[in-house]
């Protein structure tokens, strides 16, 4: 991590989070004809710069310094360039959450909204160290179980190219060999099966390779639907046991980020919003929007969520004595805090059963071929025997 220069003098009222420039700003919002931006960064890049953007408003810096610093110290690309036109639009008077806005391929709802409760409230320092925690949390837990799936894949994509392999290069030989050998006879039913697959992967490979072309689109255009959507989101809930693991990231996310942004002020049916547009499950959005409906209609969170099947009573129950005691936000903390070890467990399991699936699948497919090709040897082997007796 970059180093942050320290504070040249105490804490100042800076830490509101009003827009104040370096030697003084405007005091009203000049109008912007920016259009909004594109730009993309990595989710660590974010993380960094929300983190040290929050030690030095703790500091007590003025914040368009604090933006000129970090910009400052940042390599050219386009998160200096969205960082620098940030510090332009905040500099001329616009309030921070409302220049990050312009840039929402960088700075989605979930992180203006919270900067924007922090400029309200005059904690923009805690607001700012809260969303730096919860990023840093997020991106853990993503790649915890980016990590785990590393191996499956890497041992199902070779156990994938040995098969393939052995149908193009060693099948072949071997029905040569056959052809050689007089008095064979009719080969078994799962030789000439071998033979007849490994004769279309090498004749017909290019229809192999529009099937799979063809299926993949057909997956990425049903999944571009919502009904798509929520039939692959229904499924992949069910399936067992990635099933379980999916149920627990989908609330272990959905937690902490309501969570958060009702411990920084946000309103509830605003953070309610930006869950379902951050939550990537069509079944949990269905939930929010019940959830939202109840409490506009004056019921409760807890009674919608349970109906979803997505939450167990446990959680349930949980959410509903925070709404009773007014600490609902504590609660979904908590709530997250255990999903994400939770999350931890089902994945080591996930990759224990993974690993002797493929070991099993892949032995067993190398023994049916082995077999497939031995078979007429050893029958030849009792005729040669046969003819000798």
């Amino acid at each position: 991590m970059p180093k942050i220069p320290a504070s040249q003098g105490g804490k100042s009222s800076g830490r509101s989070g009003a827009p104040r420039g370096g030697g003084g700003g405007t005091a009203t919002a000049a109008p912007r004809t920016k259009p909004i931006g594109k730009a993309r960064v990595s989710r660590k890049a974010l993380t960094q710069f929300t983190s040290q953007l929050s030690t030095l408003q703790d500091a007590g810096l003025p914040i368009v310094r604090s933006l000129k610093i970090l910009g400052g110290q940042m390599e050219r690309g386009p998160f200096k360039s969205v960082v620098v036109d940030v510090t332009d639009e905040v500099e001329s008077g616009s309030p921070l959450s409302e220049a990050m806005s312009r840039h929402p391929g960088v700075f989605d709802g979930l992180y203006t909204n919270m900067v924007k409760a922090g400029e309200a409230g005059g904690v923009l320092d805690v607001i700012l160290a809260r969303l730096s925690g919860f990023m840093e949390k997020a991106e853990r837990l993503k790649k915890k179980i980016k990590g785990a799936m590393v191996y499956p894949v890497v041992v199902g994509s070779v156990t994938v190219a040995i098969l393939l392999l052995i149908m193009v290069f060693v099948v072949p030989k071997f029905e040569e060999v056959f052809k050689s050998l007089p008095g064979i006879g009719e080969l078994p039913p799962l030789t000439q099966f071998l033979q007849a697959f490994s004769r279309f992967l090498l004749d017909r490979w290019y229809i192999v390779l529009v099937i799979l072309l063809l299926l993949f689109g057909a997956i990425k255009g049903i999944g571009m639907t919502r009904g798509g959507r929520r039939f692959y989101d229904r499924v992949k809930l069910r399936l067992p046991i990635i099933g379980t693991l999916v149920r627990k990231v989908v609330v272990a996310r959905f937690s902490r980020t309501f969570g958060t942004l009702i411990s920084s002020g946000v309103p509830i049916l605003e953070a309610l919003d930006i869950c379902r547009n951050t939550a990537g499950n069509t079944v949990l959005e269905d939930a929010l929007d019940k959830v939202r409906e109840s409490i506009t209609e004056g019921g409760t969170i807890a009674e919608p969520l349970g109906e979803s099947g997505i939450f167990d009573d446990i959680i349930v129950n949980m959410v509903d004595v925070g709404e009773e005691t007014g600490e609902l936000d504590k609660m979904l903390i908590r709530v997250a805090d255990n999903y994400d070890e939770e999350v931890d467990i089902a994945v080591g399991s996930l990759v224990s059963i993974i690993e002797p699936l493929l070991i099993v699948f892949l032995g067993g497919a190398v023994f049916l071929i082995v077999l497939g090709l031995f078979l007429p040897l050893l029958k030849l082997i009792q005729s040669v025997d046969q003819r000798a007796g």
